[in-house]
């Protein structure tokens, strides 16, 4: 769609690298075992989007996680002249995702995504691209994607109304199906 996609943990994942001073702050709090403050994330947020021409859309993914982020989120929204005027919701049974992000392996390598029942590599723990050794991410494990989805519940869920009485268009699409059907919801969610 020609937009800018905006993934924060590929946005501090490429500060880090870089050795930006940002990246090194992070750097220090993921470090010691400590999530990286909203401060720190904002800002990364705010570099990135000066970068962004005016008239390129923009998607944020997996931003903001909490009231508080998203109440930072505005003031730098502002600071580049935007705003948020639409939110999809990925709806699916917790079930699913267990089995979704339980499943997921990738190649530390190339980047490559697989997932063990869904679109599973050629050979078991084997990349197909360049047949790197094929890893599951400890946050991925069934137990912690549980313990995720109880702090979406406590924490991100309640963005949903904050964002509706703020005039934002929430449009829920129902993750449950296809994936064909998922990303044309998807599509039809983001259309101007």
């Amino acid at each position: 769609m020609g937009w800018e996609h905006v993934s924060t943990g590929d946005v501090l994942r490429a500060a880090r690298r870089a050795g930006t001073e940002l990246g090194r702050k992070a750097q220090a709090f993921m470090d010691s075992g400590e999530l990286v403050p909203d401060s720190v994330i904002l800002d990364l947020v705010r570099d990135h989007l000066k970068g962004v021409p005016p008239e390129a859309g923009i998607l944020l993914d997996g931003f903001p996680r909490t009231t508080a982020q998203a109440e930072g989120l505005e003031s730098v929204l502002e600071a580049v002249s935007r705003r948020v005027d639409r939110v999809v919701v990925f709806q699916a049974s917790d079930d699913e995702l267990v089995k979704r992000l339980a499943g997921r392996r990738s190649c530390p390598e190339c980047g490559a995504v697989f997932n063990v029942h869904f679109t599973p590599s050629s050979v078991e723990g084997k990349c197909d691209r360049c047949e790197g050794k094929l890893v599951q991410r400890a946050d991925d494990e069934a137990e912690t994607v549980r313990r995720r989805l109880v702090v979406y519940g406590e924490q991100t869920e309640p963005l949903i109304e904050w964002y509706r009485r703020s005039g934002a268009r929430v449009v829920p699409v129902d993750a449950g199906a296809p994936v064909d059907e998922v990303h044309k919801a998807f599509r039809k969610a983001v259309e101007r």
